[in-house]
Order: C-alpha cells, then sequence, then structure tokens
C-alpha cells in the first residue's frame, strides 16, 4: 500500500476517535481569465450551473458534481456542530416564542375600505383581509396565502393590487425565490380567480381607471432587470399585450405604478444615478405615455401628483436634495420651481402628499426625521421622539383628503410600534406596539447607547449603536457581534429586533454601524463609499472593530461580525483584510467573486450596477477592484472562524460565488479555526418562505456564534 494512502487512512481513523471531522476536498479545473495584461486562475469556475440546469428532473454529470459537493459541505456543518443541535432547538424555540402566533397588522382605509393583514395560530403565511367602511363590519379574506402555499417549499406573493372599483385583486406568485412572478386576477365578489394569467412579471402592476386595462413590468430572463412595459386587458390572453415602453439601456431598472392620486399610470427608469419617467392619464389607458423630462446626466429625482402639480424631489445641483414642483402641463425642468433648497446638513429622502400637508422625511446628524408642512397656513413641524437612537419612517397613508399622519415608530429598544399622528392638533395615539410574547420583554433589563469611531483618513464620525443587558460584566470585554451593510447608499436605522434577545440574554453586545457606502450622513457618505472610493467602507468597519476593542467593550477572541449580499462583501473582504481581529464572521449570501461578476453582463444585474462598484473593463477600475475582491485576495493564512449562508437559487447573488468561495478558502486555510457552508438547496436570496421556517436559519447562526465563544447553552 502507498505510504500515502496508508497515511490517509490513518489520519481518518485518528479523526473519527477524536470525534472531529474532516473538511470536504474537492477537484480543481484551471479555469484561465486575461485582461489588461492580467491572468487570473480560477480553479472552480466548473461549478458555475445554468438555470436549465439546476431545474433539470435528472441532473447532468456537471451538476452532479456541484450537488455532490455542496452535499458534503452540508454533511461536514451538520457532523461538526452536531453537538450545537440542543443549542439550535433551544434557540428557534425563544425565537418563535417570541412571535405573537395570533396577530393582526393596524388595518388601514384605502378607497371606502380597511385593509389589514393577521396570522392564525399555526399558520406560516399571511391572511389579507378588508372591511367596507367600518373596522366592525364583516371581514372578507381577499387572499388565503396558506392555502396557496401548499405543496411548495417555498411560496411568496408579490405585488397585489386591488382596482379601483374594488372589485378585482391582482397578485404575484412565486414558487422558486427568482423573483420571476406569475400574476393572477381574482374576482373579489365570488372569489373566481381568471384562467388568463401573466408569467415573468416583477409582480408588481397598475390599474386604470376603467378596471379592465394594467400596466405591468416584464422582466429579462438573463439579467433579471424589468426592461419591458406592457398594456394588457383583463381577461385576455397575456401573449396579446401591447408593448408600450422598452429600456434600451442595461443599466436601468424599469417599472410601473398608479400614482397615490389616482390620476396617473407612471413608468419609472433607474438607474444607480439617474431617474426617468413617462406619465399617462389613468383615464386614458389606450392613450401614450409622455416623457416628464429629457433624461439627464447624473439626475436622481421622483415625482408625486399634488392637485394640478407635481412635486418632485431632485439632487439637480443639490446633492442632499431639494423640492421643487411644477404643473401638470409644463413637466420640462425648464419650468421647475423650487419649494424647499438644498440643504448641507439635511439629506431630503421621502415625501407623503395629502390634501392640506406635505410629510417630509429628512435625516440630520444621522439622525432621520419628520417634518410637516402645512399648506394652508405654510407652518413647519417637526415630530419629537424623545430618544437618543431610533427609526421613524412614514408608514402606509393611502387616503389624500386627511389630516392624520401614519408613521412607524422603532429603536434598539422599543419594538416596533404604530402611531397615528394629528397633522393640525398634535395629538399622538399608540395604535399598536409589537407584543413580545413567551417570557415576554422588559425594556428595563436593558441598556442603548451611541458611539463614535473616527475613520483612519480623519474625514468620517463613524456611529455605533449599541444595545445590552444592563447587568453585563462592564469591568472586562464582553462578546459583541458587529454588522454592517454600506453599499448602494443603503443606511441601516437603529431597531428592535425579539430574535436578538437570544444574544443579549448570553451576555454577547450587539453592534450596529453604517459606514462610508451607506447614507448616514447624506450623499457625500455615499460617494465616499463607491466606486474608486470602495476600500473606505472596508476600513470604517475594520475601524470601528478597533475602536470596540480599544474601549474595551470586546477583544479579538470575542469579536464577530456579520454581513448579508453587499454586506457579505464587506466581511469577506475585512476578514482578508485583518484576519486577526476577530474571532468569527458570518458573510450571507455574500457577493465575493466582484471582478469576475462584473465582468460579465450576462449575470442577473451586472449591467445595473457598473455605476456602484465600476466596470472593470476600463483598466482603472479593473486593479481596483481586483485589490479588494474577497475572492481574488484569498491568501495562505489563518482565518477567523467563518459560516458562509447562500440559496441554491439565489436571483441576486448566484449560488456559486459563496460556493467557490468557500472551495477557494479551504485550499489556503491555514489554523484550527472551522470554516462552514450552509447552502438552501430550495431558496434564493432571502432564504425561507414563512414566518416560522427563517428561523432556523438564525438558530443556526447564533449556535456557530455562540459556540465560538464558548456559550454552550
Amino acid at each position: 500500500m502507498p505510504l500515502k494512502r496508508f497515511n490517509f487512512i490513518i489520519f481518518l481513523y485518528m479523526s473519527s476517535c477524536t470525534n472531529s471531522f474532516v473538511p470536504p476536498d474537492t477537484e480543481k479545473n484551471p479555469h484561465k481569465r486575461e485582461i489588461h495584461g492580467d491572468t487570473r486562475i480560477d480553479n472552480y469556475h466548473w461549478m458555475r450551473l445554468t438555470d436549465e440546469q439546476k431545474s433539470a428532473k435528472k441532473y447532468d454529470n456537471q451538476t452532479q458534481k456541484v450537488v455532490d459537493y455542496i452535499s458534503a459541505e452540508d454533511k461536514y456543518l451538520k457532523n461538526s456542530l452536531k453537538h450545537t443541535k440542543p443549542l439550535q432547538k433551544t434557540l428557534f424555540d425563544e425565537m418563535v416564542g417570541r412571535i405573537k402566533k395570533t396577530d393582526m397588522s393596524v388595518p388601514y382605509l384605502d378607497n371606502g375600505y380597511y385593509y389589514y393583514v393577521r396570522y392564525e395560530e399555526k399558520s406560516e403565511y399571511p391572511i389579507y383581509c378588508r372591511k367596507y367602511k367600518s373596522i366592525d363590519n364583516v371581514e372578507e379574506i381577499i387572499l388565503d396565502v396558506n392555502q396557496l402555499a401548499e405543496g411548495y417549499d417555498y411560496f411568496a406573493i408579490g405585488g397585489m393590487s386591488v382596482s379601483p372599483d374594488n372589485k378585482w385583486l391582482a397578485y404575484g406568485v412565486d414558487t422558486l425565490s427568482r423573483r420571476f412572478y406569475k400574476v393572477y386576477f381574482k374576482h373579489l365578489p365570488t372569489g373566481k380567480v381568471l384562467d388568463q394569467t401573466i408569467t415573468n412579471t416583477t409582480g408588481g402592476l397598475a390599474w386604470a381607471n376603467d378596471n379592465e386595462t394594467v400596466f405591468y413590468t416584464r422582466k429579462n430572463e438573463v439579467t433579471l432587470l424589468g426592461e419591458k412595459i406592457y398594456r394588457h386587458k383583463k381577461g385576455t390572453d397575456s401573449k396579446k399585450d401591447e408593448l408600450v415602453y422598452e429600456e434600451k439601456d442595461k443599466t436601468y431598472y424599469n417599472g410601473v405604478y398608479r400614482s397615490k392620486s389616482g390620476s396617473y399610470i407612471i413608468i419609472y427608469n433607474s438607474s444607480t444615478l439617474v431617474s426617468d419617467y413617462h406619465i399617462l392619464s389613468a383615464d386614458k389607458p389606450d392613450g401614450d405615455f409622455i416623457n416628464f423630462t429629457p433624461r439627464g446626466k447624473k439626475h436622481e429625482y421622483n415625482i408625486q401628483h399634488y392637485k394640478d402639480h407635481f412635486y418632485i424631489i431632485s439632487n439637480m445641483d443639490a446633492p442632499n436634495n431639494r423640492l421643487m414642483k411644477t404643473k401638470i402641463n409644463a413637466t420640462d425642468i425648464s419650468n421647475w420651481e423650487e419649494v424647499i433648497s438644498h440643504r448641507d446638513d439635511v439629506h431630503l429622502l421621502g415625501l407623503e402628499i395629502f390634501k392640506n400637508h406635505l410629510v417630509l422625511s429628512e435625516r440630520k446628524d444621522g439622525l432621520r426625521a419628520i417634518r410637516i408642512k402645512n399648506m394652508n397656513t405654510d407652518t413647519d413641524t417637526y415630530l419629537d421622539f424623545n430618544e437618543e437612537t431610533y427609526s421613524a419612517y412614514i408608514s402606509t397613508n393611502e387616503e389624500y383628503d386627511t389630516n392624520i399622519l401614519r408613521y412607524s415608530y422603532s429603536s434598539m429598544l422599543v419594538p416596533s410600534s404604530v402611531f397615528d399622528y394629528n397633522m393640525d392638533t398634535g395629538e399622538k395615539v399608540l395604535l399598536k406596539r409589537r407584543e413580545v410574547p413567551g417570557k415576554g420583554y422588559d425594556q428595563s433589563l436593558y441598556e442603548a447607547k451611541t458611539i463614535y469611531a473616527t475613520s483612519r483618513d480623519g474625514e468620517e464620525k463613524i456611529p455605533i449603536y449599541l444595545v445590552y443587558r444592563k447587568d453585563m460584566k462592564k469591568d472586562s470585554p464582553q462578546p459583541l457581534l458587529l454588522y454592517s451593510y454600506g453599499s448602494y447608499g443603503s443606511t441601516s436605522d437603529p431597531y428592535f429586533s425579539s430574535t436578538r434577545l437570544s444574544l443579549l440574554d448570553r451576555g454577547v453586545i450587539y453592534a450596529l454601524t453604517n459606514v462610508r457606502g451607506s447614507q448616514i450622513y447624506g450623499r457625500r457618505s455615499y460617494e465616499e463609499g463607491r466606486m474608486l472610493n470602495k476600500k473606505n467602507t472596508f476600513y470604517d468597519f475594520i475601524d470601528a472593530g478597533k475602536f470596540l476593542v480599544s474601549e474595551g467593550y470586546t477583544d479579538p477572541s470575542q469579536l464577530m461580525c456579520s454581513g448579508g449580499s453587499a454586506g457579505g462583501l464587506l466581511i469577506g473582504a475585512v476578514v482578508n483584510m485583518e484576519p486577526d481581529l476577530w474571532k468569527g464572521a458570518i458573510a450571507a449570501v455574500p457577493f465575493v467573486d466582484v471582478v469576475t461578476t462584473m465582468l460579465d453582463p450576462s449575470i442577473p444585474l451586472t449591467s445595473n450596477e457598473w455605476d456602484e462598484w465600476g466596470d472593470p473593463r476600463n483598466e482603472e477600475y479593473y486593479h481596483y477592484m481586483l485589490s479588494y475582491s474577497p475572492y481574488d485576495q484569498i491568501e495562505d493564512r489563518a482565518y477567523p472562524n467563518i459560516l458562509v449562508t447562500s440559496g441554491f437559487f439565489d436571483s441576486q447573488v448566484q449560488y456559486w460565488e459563496p460556493l467557490k468561495y468557500v472551495a477557494k478558502l479551504r485550499d489556503h486555510w491555514l489554523g484550527d479555526n472551522r470554516l462552514y457552508l450552509y447552502m438552501n438547496m430550495e431558496t434564493g436570496h432571502g432564504g425561507k418562505s414563512g414566518r416560522f421556517r427563517v428561523y432556523e436559519e438564525y438558530a443556526l447562526e447564533y449556535a456557530f456564534l455562540l459556540d465560538i465563544v464558548g456559550i454552550k447553552s
């Protein structure tokens, strides 16, 4: 017997005797890529499958090889973490136990009906309901998703829309988690669902005022971008639908909606840096859409109809946006008038229009604000929230002729709450605060605070929102989980999570930070964290982690980090840059093979994102992206403990990115820390469907984190 094979057998025997497990290995098949005089070798390119291969009833050889490797990783994960199964069950029971089993949302009024969602005791999915004119009237169930979801591993509803005469419901269905929706039409008085459907849509659609015509968006099956808008007559064959708009530029998302006023059907076109709109009277559904104003360069705006004007939030000569208006028959940009000017210290985020009030969503000093402008008296009021850190959002406000504003509120300590605010009298009414059943939630046991780290270049004050138990040991470093996202200008406001209590009650500090790439301090924060400034995102996160260590909250033996999607890219980058800073990391559905993906326009969403990351077909962007791309920067080193999660049918970050990432990490892994892959073979980017099943994955992630810091129960 060859010595190598003999030693391998001995190794396996010793491994079994010591109750350890051998990480899976897989073949290397070098694939050469050359561009800009640079050559990259990808040993795991063969793991990329087509949608047809993944969905085939009988796998071909390549598919079987990929699935076998995923299965080996899954076996290794389950065997290695078998000792945490009791903890996973405990965590799952805790998390689910904090969910109110029989529950109902706060009803909102729309076109004469009160709409709400409710859940029954053991149901995974929502039941959509309404009541005519009064909340005390008889309930009408318009859609019971539990019945529709029977027999499916994954089921999601998208784009529910009721016709203006209240008789028809259009809704989209996705059973694969690829975000392709099939639209159905249900006659609400009889419950009959039409045989005629519309396939390959984004789910959303807009009803015209004739109650017969709808407009919808069809996706490109390769890029997954909405690119064509169609006109459809209810009850007809969708193959006969009329194309009313086609976007030729593959960097744009496109969609269609009905204005809150009910007066217009609006097509929107949106890239990373440019917005564009086309409008049509909802009373003339067979007419032609007209362009709101010629498409500009680096001009982002949105529109809302109000009486004989459109109000416009625009960044034209205003990085943090300004409010403008124009008459409905003179929408060209040359006619726009300023209502609220640009402010360097305030970021204008959104607008809600009522008959006598304008409600503005703003951000100042990193915190959200809600501003109410009385159109009759021309006076301004800001809502007062009386908390250091919080999240406050304009909620569902479908009624136009009302003085009541509905908004939602949450903080690190306060569960999600819904309020009605009288914009004339200032009276505030709490309608609902999320209950935390089970053992309950005693806010007095917890503490939240905001601290600020300084970026290494001295340009950014990095906010870190902390929450922990008051009885935590404060004289020594503690286990701490640091989370961020940091891309696309997305800002993570501090919020309450009952799931998070399972960490806090075990002595873990939770920290949320907004780094550059978000818009925490307005447009500047975003611009300094994208394209050729992208490394600032990673540097800020690392600097936040080091600050938490220097302030004594934690140390590298207890500091953990997590992020998902583009936040998974963040995690992949920082464990490469500073592997010794972290005890463990969770990279959820991570975008880690940045250069390869952004070089391939056939991969879904690539073309839309060149303005976010850069186009590596340009040599300057290529080399810059290569310098931080997690997959490309893997080296022989001791990494922290890492759990990577993914979905086999992910439409946003293709499954092969995290799969290749794990395979390559294994090839370069040094030291005794563990690397795990969890691949959900049934779902996509958002994980499992249903309100309970998703917590199985949360329980796994939390058990992994607790295990590596020595918390066993």
